[in-house]
């Protein structure tokens, strides 16, 4: 009796605690199962995150187009602030005749007006610009899209893209950017207000005249100088564009991160890689704007031998000027012995890159090197801004028009 009376005491309490340990695996299973949603959507919030840069993969001809418009409208808007910089790097006159931004672009304002001096060389910007930015916005998107699909890392993707965009741009870009700078340099024909050593009645005729006079190849001028000015300029620009942009929508925690920010990435990446590269900006102006009949050319030198008082800079300018053709540039490529240096125009006698920024360091100093870094910063700055806003903005526009319901 007391043993069975036990029994019945004890029973009940184990089948009671396997119910209980039922329970509770089955309600954590439930809770686990409940969680399985929640950890997935977690899961693919963070792939979201890393494969953003990819999710919206516009169509190359929407990307042309965009890069097309988006460039072209921030190198005309700030056309004239491009004018004021190759006047201070490319000056010929000692002392200078422009010294600070605001200065320089007052004076060229006032001398010379807006469309024959601010906004000269216009033309061959132009059509430079279009078909430049789009070859550019064209392969920096396939070589983008091949180098990440392949595993390379998104930061390295970007800055070897804009290596290769600049590098197919530059064929279309180099001989606009020579007819540009030397019209930049000259203003308007017959120009009274500065002696630039060019005196091109049109862009067609200034095309011409080079051809003629100096070859079909001066129209790749500085073209080495260009790309170790563009090249790098390109690949920091998109480099530090892409990584602002994937930290601003970390911190708005959206796709959307509003055109404030919109404004500062653009802006901001556009202006450090200005500044950055300011030194070979100043080589690529000075060479493209030297002719080389200077240094071809020694005939007429026979000032060579005369006393270092015959050598002034009352002398010198004017036998310069009439001895050679009318399109001999004043930056001197002789000897530095005989020649007067002039503010600005070091005597680069070579289309070497690294040469001729050693030569600008050693007779101007590091401010030589960064002559025309204030209207260069800002210039970047304001065109990068404009140009990458607009190509995003008519990325989605461009999206809208070709799925309509999507935008609903």
């Amino acid at each position: 009796m007391v043993l069975g009376s036990v029994s019945d005491w004890l029973s009940p309490s184990i089948p009671n605690k396997l119910v209980d340990d039922g329970r509770k695996a089955r309600s954590s299973a439930m809770e686990s199962v409940r969680s399985l949603p929640d950890m997935k959507e977690k899961r693919a919030a963070q792939e979201v995150e890393e494969v953003d840069h990819e999710m919206a993969r516009p169509p190359y001809i929407h990307a042309i187009l965009a890069g097309g418009i988006g460039g072209t409208t921030g190198d005309m808007l700030m056309h004239s602030l491009d004018t004021v910089k190759t006047r201070q790097q490319g000056d010929p006159h000692m002392p200078p005749k422009y010294t600070s931004m605001g200065n320089t672009y007052h004076t060229i304002w006032r001398q010379e007006g807006i469309a024959r001096g601010l906004y000269g060389g216009v033309q061959p910007a132009f059509v430079g610009s279009f078909l430049g930015t789009c070859a550019f916005f064209g392969t920096y998107e396939w070589s983008k899209r091949l180098m990440i699909d392949n595993g390379i890392t998104p930061s390295i993707s970007y800055f070897a893209a804009g290596l290769f965009a600049d590098l197919a741009a530059a064929p279309v870009y180099v001989p606009s950017e020579v007819l540009k700078t030397r019209l930049q340099l000259q203003g308007r024909h017959n120009n009274p207000f500065f002696n630039s050593g060019y005196n091109y009645r049109s862009t067609l005729d200034a095309a011409r005249t080079i051809v003629r006079t100096e070859g079909f190849g001066a129209l790749f001028y500085g073209y080495k100088a260009t790309l170790w000015r563009d090249l790098p300029f390109s690949a920091l620009q998109f480099a530090f564009y892409e990584e602002e942009r994937e930290m601003a929508k970390r911190y708005m925690g959206s796709q959307n991160i509003g055109l404030p920010l919109e404004i500062l990435t653009a802006a901001s990446a556009g202006g450090m890689a200005g500044v950055i590269t300011t030194p070979l900006d100043v080589v690529k102006t000075r060479i493209q704007t030297q002719q080389p009949s200077t240094s071809l050319n020694p005939a007429p030198t026979p000032k060579a031998p005369l006393s270092p008082s015959s050598t002034s800079k009352h002398s010198t300018p004017p036998i310069s000027s009439k001895a050679s053709t009318p399109s001999n540039r004043p930056i001197s490529t002789s000897s530095p012995s005989t020649t007067l240096k002039a503010h600005g125009a070091a005597t680069l006698d070579t289309s070497s890159v690294i040469r001729g920024l050693r030569i600008i360091y050693q007779t101007e100093g590091i401010w030589g090197c960064f002559r025309g870094v204030g209207p260069r910063g800002v210039w970047t700055s304001v065109q990068s801004g404009t140009m990458l806003v607009l190509y995003q903005t008519l990325l989605k526009y461009f999206e809208q028009m070709s799925n309509p319901d999507a935008a609903l």
